[in-house]
This record gives C-alpha cells, sequence and structure tokens, in this order.
C-alpha cells in the first residue's frame, strides 16, 4: 500500500525574493535550449540552474554541469536563498488553466508529500511508460551531485469520494502561503500544512490506494537506484531514513481538472514516399476520408480537424494525417475486426490504443519503420498542439504529421492495471507540474516519520 509523509520542504526565502513566478520553470525534459536561456535570465535564483545546468565546453569530471549546480545549491543554502523547515508538513497546491477551447478555466488540485519507493513489483507504484538509460543516468547524477530531490515526480490516484482531500478541507478556506501566475497563464497556490491531526487522516486515506506516474518516471527510477546505492552505503536499518522516499505530487484521477492531451507524430523525412501508393497500403486497415485543407486559418483548422477526430474516436481508433505539399487532410478510420492483426505479441489492452495503432499498422507495416527507429528522436518529432503540428508540415520543416486523440484514462488504468507499459509519448498529462515550489533535500541520518 502507498505510504506518505510530510517533510520538511526546502523552499526559495520569499523575505528575501520578490517574485517566484521568475524562480520556478516546468520539468527539465520539456525546456528547450531558447527556453532554457530565457530561464537563465529571468532571475540569477531561478531553479533553471539546479535541474538543468549548461553545459561548457571543457567540461571535466570534477567541474561540469552536476557539480555546478550543486555547488550553487549549496551556496543558495548557506546564503538562506533556501531555507527549510523546522517541522514536516505536506504542501497543497491549485493549478487554474484554460485550454483555449472555449469551455473557460479549468482547477487541478495536487498534494505534495513524501512517498515510500517500492521495489519493482510491488503493484504499489505503477509506471505507465517506458524509459531510457540515457535520461536516467543524467538524473542520477543530478541527484548524487546535490544529494536532493529537486523536482516532483508526478503521480495519479483512484479517489471517486475524494477522501484523501476532505481532511485539507478546512485548512485550505484560507489564504495560501504563495500565489502567482505563470509565464504560460497558469495560476498557481500553495498551502503548508503542518497539522498532524489532519497528516495523519490524509496518510490514513492515501494508504489503500496504488500511485501511477503520470509524468517523471525517469526521475521515479532514479530514486530508487539512489536508495540502492545508499543502503549499500548505509544499511537498511534504521528503517524510514530519508533515501527509501521520493517527493510526489499526487493528483486524484477523478479530479475534474485532469487533462490528457495527445502527443501528435511528425516525421522529419520518410524516403522513399508516395503519397498514393500509401494510402493504397492502409486501406486493408483503415477507411479512408479526404478533406480540403486550408493554410490560411490554421487555429481554425485546427480547431476543426480536432473535432472531426473526436467525433470519429468515440468508435473506433482514428488518425488524421497531413502531408507537406498536399492540399487535402486525411482522415484514417480503424476497421471493425483488424485489431488482432497488430500482432500476437500485444496485450489486448495494449491493442484499443491509437499509438499502437499507429505504430503497428502505419509506421512498421506500411511505412516500414523497425521498433528501434520508433524510439529515434532523429526521425520521430512530439508535439501536444495539433495547429503547431500542421504549421510544421505546411512549412516544411517536417514532411508529414499524424494526429490523435488523448489516450484515455480508462486505458491508462486498464494497461497499469495488468502490469503492461505503454509506448513512450502515449499521453501528455497537462499542464506539467513546476519546478521550485519545493524541494526535499536527503539527510541519510534523518528518519522520516510516517503519520
Amino acid at each position: 500500500m502507498a505510504i506518505i509523509a510530510p517533510f520538511k520542504g526546502l523552499k526559495y526565502n520569499l523575505e528575501r525574493l520578490d517574485d517566484i513566478s521568475n524562480l520556478t520553470a516546468p520539468p527539465y525534459d520539456v525546456i528547450s535550449e531558447e527556453e532554457q536561456e530565457g530561464y537563465y535570465q529571468a532571475d540569477p535564483h531561478n531553479v533553471i540552474r539546479l535541474i538543468l545546468g549548461k553545459k561548457k565546453t571543457g567540461d571535466t569530471d570534477w567541474d561540469n554541469r552536476y557539480t555546478r549546480s550543486a555547488d550553487i545549491y549549496k551556496r543558495w543554502e548557506s546564503e538562506e536563498i533556501l531555507v527549510r523547515a523546522d517541522t514536516p508538513a505536506m504542501y497543497v497546491t491549485s493549478l487554474t488553466y484554460d485550454l483555449g477551447d472555449g469551455l473557460g478555466p479549468r482547477l487541478r488540485w495536487g498534494l505534495i508529500v513524501l512517498v515510500r519507493i517500492e521495489d519493482e513489483d510491488s503493484r504499489v507504484i505503477l509506471p505507465h511508460e517506458r524509459t531510457f538509460s540515457a535520461h536516467r543516468d543524467d538524473r542520477l547524477k543530478l541527484m548524487r551531485a546535490c544529494n536532493a530531490q529537486l523536482s516532483q515526480v508526478f503521480g495519479l490516484y483512484e479517489d471517486p469520494d475524494n477522501s484523501v482531500f476532505k481532511p485539507l478541507k478546512k485548512a485550505i478556506e484560507a489564504p495560501p502561503q504563495i500565489s502567482f501566475d505563470f509565464r504560460d497563464g497558469t495560476s498557481h497556490q500553495m498551502w503548508v500544512i503542518r497539522e498532524r491531526s489532519i497528516l495523519k487522516k490524509v496518510a490514513e486515506a492515501m494508504y489503500d490506494k496504488a500511485i501511477i506516474i503520470a509524468d517523471g518516471h525517469h526521475r521515479y527510477e532514479t530514486s530508487r537506484n539512489f536508495r540502492n546505492m545508499m543502503r549499500a552505503r548505509y544499511g537498511l536499518r534504521p528503517p524510514n531514513r530519508a533515501f527509501e522516499f521520493l517527493m510526489m505530487y499526487l493528483t486524484n484521477m477523478n479530479d475534474v481538472g485532469m487533462t490528457i492531451l495527445p502527443s501528435h507524430r511528425l516525421i522529419k523525412r520518410c524516403e522513399p514516399f508516395q503519397l498514393d501508393s500509401f494510402l493504397d497500403s492502409l486501406k486493408p486497415w483503415f477507411e479512408i476520408a479526404a478533406f480540403p485543407s486550408s493554410k490560411s486559418e490554421p487555429s481554425a483548422q485546427a480547431m476543426k480537424l480536432r473535432r472531426m477526430l473526436e467525433e470519429k474516436g468515440h468508435s473506433t481508433s482514428a488518425i488524421g494525417f497531413r502531408c507537406h505539399g498536399d492540399n487535402s487532410f486525411y482522415l484514417f478510420s480503424l476497421k471493425e475486426g483488424v485489431r488482432d492483426e497488430m500482432g500476437e505479441d500485444l496485450h489486448a489492452s495494449l491493442k484499443k490504443l491509437d499509438v499502437l495503432v499507429l505504430s503497428r499498422f502505419i509506421f512498421q507495416k506500411s511505412l516500414g519503420f523497425s521498433k528501434e527507429d520508433l524510439d529515434n528522436e532523429e526521425i520521430f518529432h512530439y508535439k501536444s498542439d495539433m495547429g503547431e503540428a500542421l504549421s510544421l508540415v505546411d512549412s516544411g520543416d517536417f514532411q508529414m504529421a499524424f494526429l490523435l486523440n488523448p489516450t484515455k484514462m480508462a486505458h491508462v488504468k486498464e494497461v497499469t492495471g495488468n502490469a503492461l507499459i505503454m509506448p513512450r509519448k502515449s499521453t501528455y498529462f497537462y499542464p506539467k507540474v513546476l519546478t521550485g515550489l519545493v524541494f526535499n533535500k536527503i539527510d541519510p541520518y534523518e528518519i522520516i516519520e510516517v503519520p
């Protein structure tokens, strides 16, 4: 069962720093080089210097982006730019955002706590996507250098009665300790909850729940690898040492503010490629419809295409297609009774996923990509914004785009419930959890008190 605990959070000292909106940043793995520079310029104390330091010519084992992050982290502590709480707390957050779909703002609640790290086969903390060793190695180097967890892993739990948040209801009626608007238009608030009776009730409400990792698979696996290293050095006793836990942001998957965006696939170049032959090759599996496409109103076009995909996606797997140099938009609708042709190696729950329909029938069988090619970021690129994906094809930056509906939460639950893993970039939980609200310092001799 999920073991959660309050912790002595390390936070920016807002008595010395004015604007926390200039100190925070999204997770490191969604920040481009251009955005990295923008966060560097935003404030000399922006968290980017910790989570995504710059590489330099001549970096060595003794002087590199990780050692420099650790030096900055230690200096900010000594200068009281970062201050650690005296007593353990749980951190409640609210996040308000607008998708621009005409439905108005949405509100998502989150709880930042420590969660005890589980072994792979425990079925308590469940991954849903594949990870890659290069990313795990990168985060492990940073964690070892800083002895801290700087970003939360984003976790989901099922709670239709909202039992976890019920004990917090009265506490969050008070004004939040932190409130600000971020540069992407989202609004953030955070409450610090220290009352032991409340913390105990929250921990008890979480005890019988499993946690699905929504975002931060690499950071979770890194924390487990770090824990194993620390166990080898410090032993298994006493229990509940700080390195046995990681910092997570937990959200109720039944929250009305939960949003999953699609990850549209773009292909830089696919040679040789002939449009008519490609469309003919899909006819055994898909019904194909072509629609005239306008480049003059990309936002209106994207909205129209999104609605078409959504409508068709209620009854079958639907995939949109746009190719550079062609003035049509194509809608591929999977025919009835052909899912079994995806391969005997796939579990029935995986065959329901649009991303695997796209991968097996179109990328592998029709276009001839290998399974290894599908993980090659030189070939495949990903965008959650349909309008941006279409514009990149129309401009010629990419040869083609395959447009998808968002993966359904029910499918995420079904796949993880069967101990299976989705392909990478199957989901895009939005908005991402900001880094910089609170950090977790790992003292190997500290014992975490579980309520």
